[in-house]
Formats: structure tokens, sequence, C-alpha cells
């Protein structure tokens, strides 16, 4: 095969989307149902900087722009979606998800819960 010979790409009708919805940024991955990613995206990836970078407008941008990569390179039909985090863009994601022509099958909350956290500091004696 020649270097500059595009590879086939693989048909995906079943897949997981991973959002990580931080404070900063949203991070949106698709992958295929063994999670070998297909597509991913950020909001600095689609002209987001800064501040503007963890707004739900952004995260908004970046799952319609992923979701349509998706959709018409590997023929994604149906989901499962996790979700992480507690950012902004957490609900703006699966607004764009729920609104689009993807069927999703389940939706799973996998945000990492202290069950008690750390020992606190020793009291300060002056």
């Amino acid at each position: 095969m020649k270097k500059n010979q595009k590879t086939q790409k693989k048909l995906v009708e079943k897949g997981k989307i991973h959002i990580l919805a931080t404070f900063n940024n949203t991070f949106i991955t698709i992958t295929d149902e063994k999670n070998n990613p297909i597509v991913s995206g950020s909001c600095g990836q689609y002209g987001f900087s800064g501040t503007r970078k963890s707004t739900p407008h952004a995260a908004t941008v970046t799952t319609e722009a992923t979701l349509k990569k998706a959709i018409l390179d590997h023929g994604l039909k149906e989901v499962d979606v996790f979700v992480k985090g507690i950012g902004p863009g957490r609900e703006a994601a699966l607004r764009v998800i729920k609104n689009s022509e993807i069927d999703v099958l389940r939706l799973i909350d996998i945000t990492p819960v202290p069950h008690n956290g750390v020992r606190p500091p020793k009291i300060r004696r002056v």
C-alpha cells in the first residue's frame, strides 16, 4: 500500500459516544463497540479558545460537527452515551445528540463521585 493512499473507512452502525465535560473544555469521542476511537473532537478544534471553550455554545458546535462526521463517514445509526464530568457543556451536548437522527439506546452517567474524600488537615494551633 502506498503512503498517500487513503485507508478504507470502516462502517460502524452501532457505537458509543463518550462526553467529557470539564469546567474548561468539552471533549466528544465516538467509538465502536470495542471502544476503538472513530471520531473525536474538542472545543479547541473548532475555533474556540480561552474562556469561550467552556460555554454551552462551544459544546453544541463541537458535538454537531463530530456527530455529522461520524454519520457521513462511518454510517453511525445507534449509540450508547456515556457522560463524565459536571461542566457547562454537558447538557448542551446531550441536547444535540437527542435532536439528531441517531437512536440513543442507553444514557449512562460515569462521573466519579467520592465516597468519603481525603483526610482533613490537622487542626492548626497558634
